[in-house]
């Protein structure tokens, strides 16, 4: 009861003051830390609380004893949610992971199934503490005093996302999750790389689909950089523009701050040639960023799953690879040829191995699908995974800047030798869906 008088009394006043945006959870049972929020199986999300599971069917705490904070957790045997309402901003989480008198297995995702742990395993009796930093978003401009300029103009389907909701969603996932607690600050300092693209950048939602951008996070070091992932799916260059994605940003970056740009499926599956707009807007953009004192990065669109009759792929992309090629030199702005290293990641897989990198299923693989998946543009987590080893490998070997951040979970990528698909750990989020993302 003190527990709860105390949070009520910083609640009240963090109302008052300003959203709250530091918090402290213990998850487990009846013995609660002192200083933090206790959160136990029945603790349901509540937006006037501001916070809370997405569904506590399946959920149980276990009180081993000993420790108060470490000595308890909860856990399922399914994949659980627990959401926070949080200012739009960057944050750093510290989770207590474990099981005292047992072992545990976790994979946490974020906000809409962005990858952050993967297959974090505890020995018997083992406590760990990490740590994630997270970008949370909202669709509403602001300009730097904080007040309302514009709003991004969201498609229907955006609606739906866990990163436009106005709440932090953490997803715990695997064999063995087992939360002991967790911790939420505001993170000023952190480089933050912003993520523009369509559906092959994109957190996507649902399973199968996933995005290169998605998997982005798991290589970063947290604290040090954060991934702000803006992409949608079906975007061109120019509807980036128009639907306000891009002022957004502008209205975001900060001066030593990244501007990923991949643009091109869409542009030209749109009719749109690289002479009719193309070119002037990446330049606009690059101007723009560079007067922000962002640094700008090019990345050209991967292949699709098109092979010839010598099993080697078929630049169906028009001359926008090309394009952007040309701008990043005559720009002198630093290029991840994503387009290339995907040529070699497919003929490596070759034709039929290379579907095992797409959404490639067969008839009521998922639910409300009756017919089979074949679709030669989208990824699911493996294809998403291995593109965004790609990504990472280009900026290590071109010594980019950003490489000093990249993580030690980044061990040498050769996209010749692509990682084995039955060794790929992927434990799958509750939300599927068969309906194909925008675009093509």
């Amino acid at each position: 009861m003190k527990n709860g008088f105390s949070f009520l009394i910083v609640l009240v006043c963090s109302l008052y003051f300003g959203q709250q945006t530091t918090f402290k959870f213990d998850f487990g049972g009846d013995r609660v830390e002192k200083g933090f929020i206790p959160i136990n199986p029945t603790s349901k999300f509540d937006k006037k609380i501001g916070y809370g599971f997405m569904d506590i069917s399946g959920l149980k705490s276990i009180d081993r004893g000993e420790n108060t904070l470490t000595g308890d957790f909860i856990t399922s045997d399914k994949p659980f949610y627990f959401s926070v309402v949080l200012p739009e901003g960057n944050y750093n989480i510290q989770l207590n992971l474990g099981d005292s008198k047992g072992t545990s297995e976790t994979t946490v995702r974020v906000e809409n199934r962005r990858l952050m742990l993967n297959d974090i395993k505890t020995k018997q009796g083992e406590i760990v503490e990490k740590q994630i930093t997270v970008h949370v978003k909202d669709s509403i401009i602001r300009n730097q005093n904080g007040e309302k300029i514009g709003i991004v103009k969201l498609k229907p389907r955006e609606r739906k996302y866990l990163h436009w909701d106005n709440l932090l969603t953490i997803e715990f996932n695997d064999k063995a999750p087992k939360v002991c607690s967790v911790i939420i600050q505001p993170n000023k300092t952190a480089k933050t790389i912003y993520l523009t693209g369509d559906s092959t950048v994109v957190d996507a939602q649902y399973e199968p689909w996933a995005s290169w951008g998605q998997m982005l996070p798991y290589f970063f070091i947290p604290n040090e950089v954060v991934i702000a992932n803006y992409a949608e799916s079906g975007e061109t260059l120019k509807a980036f523009e128009d639907r306000h994605r891009i002022d957004k940003i502008w209205n975001k970056l900060k001066p030593g701050d990244y501007l990923f740009i991949q643009f091109g499926h869409n542009d030209q599956k749109a009719g749109n040639s690289t002479k009719s707009g193309y070119r002037k807007r990446l330049k606009e953009w690059i101007l723009k960023a560079k007067q922000l004192g962002a640094i700008p990065v090019l990345v050209t669109s991967m292949n699709r799953r098109v092979f010839d009759e010598n099993n080697k792929i078929v630049n169906t992309l028009d001359d926008f690879p090309d394009a952007m090629r040309e701008i990043a030199k005559d720009e002198k702005v630093d290029l991840i040829d994503l387009n290339a290293l995907s040529k070699t990641l497919f003929e490596a897989l070759g034709p039929e191995a290379a579907k095992k990198a797409f959404v490639y299923y067969p008839a009521n693989a998922y639910p409300n699908q009756p017919t089979a998946l074949a679709d030669d543009t989208h990824f699911n987590p493996y294809g998403a995974y291995e593109l965004a080893k790609c990504v990472v490998k280009s900026i290590v070997d071109q010594n980019l800047t950003l490489k000093k951040y990249i993580s030690k979970k980044y061990k040498n990528f050769n996209p010749n030798k692509p990682d084995d698909v039955e060794e790929f750990h992927w434990p799958e989020s509750v939300f599927m869906e068969s309906l194909k993302p925008d675009g093509n």
